[in-house]
């Protein structure tokens, strides 16, 4: 270690110039993958996640499978899913998202009410 700092010093200003300049330029890299991929993608999740916490009975749904149904029950951690007449399945929260026929009616009743 202490070898290190000599050769370091030894050196002179040079190698402390592009030893900052690796530095900055690691931190520049960090700060635009933050912005511009990691802040985005947890806006997201959040977002989805407070859609998912809003789901009632009767709204009308879409699994990750691609399954359409209708929620017929919300239960702590998993919904229970009528997909046809006497036919209801339970699927975890996380892989069930509105369904694009509802937001679509949403944004219609929103228009309305303006």
């Amino acid at each position: 270690m202490m070898n290190l700092f000599l050769l370091d010093a030894a050196a002179g200003t040079g190698a402390q110039g592009s030893q900052w300049s690796f530095w900055i330029m690691m931190i520049l890299i960090f700060v635009v993958f933050y912005f511009f991929m990691i802040r985005p993608q947890t806006k997201k999740q959040k977002e989805l996640q407070q859609q998912r916490e809003a789901m009632k009975k009767g709204d009308k749904v879409v699994t990750a499978g691609g399954i359409y149904g209708i929620i017929k029950e919300v239960q702590e951690t998993t919904f229970l899913i009528e997909i046809s007449k006497d036919t209801v399945i339970k699927i975890d929260k996380g892989s069930v998202y509105a369904s694009a026929e509802d937001a679509q009616q949403d944004v219609k009743k929103e228009d309305e009410k303006k």
